[in-house]
């Protein structure tokens, strides 16, 4: 496998980003337009390449200042388990170190990834969302 290289910009297009929101299944590839504004519109946002090929992205929405939040995570599952997703989130993690709460909302699988990276379990607090789409 190539060098993956990391990048801290908006530099992107929706076809970079598209294929691999199809390949991990997740519900907001159906909303193309809105994807790529809500990514654009994100506090910090890290890709990582292969080639010139997009394999990974993970985005932070944060006030600035106190709290971070993570909302998107994905490597394409050709890439999975070759410390991209790793190296995403250390970067954003990285970005935001002192900040008094950095949140994520993981699925089930993906809780032994978190834990790993640092991250433990919100006490008591449940989950809760209006949610518009079918994955998670």
């Amino acid at each position: 496998m190539s060098l993956t290289t990391y990048r801290d910009d908006l530099d992107f297009t929706i076809d970079d980003v598209l294929p691999i929101y199809r390949a991990c299944d997740w519900s907001s590839a159906t909303k193309p337009d809105a994807l790529l504004a809500a990514l654009r519109a994100s506090h910090s946002v890290i890709s990582a390449y292969v080639g010139h090929r997009m394999v990974g992205i993970g985005n932070a929405i944060s006030d600035g200042h106190l709290v971070v939040y993570y909302p998107h995570l994905l490597v394409h599952p050709d890439f999975t388990r070759t410390g991209i997703g790793t190296g995403i989130l250390t970067r954003l993690t990285d970005r935001y170190n002192g900040f008094h709460q950095q949140m994520l909302t993981a699925d089930a699988d993906a809780v032994p990834f978190y834990e790993r990276c640092g991250f433990s379990r919100a006490g008591r607090t449940v989950s809760m969302w209006v949610y518009d789409g079918n994955d998670h």
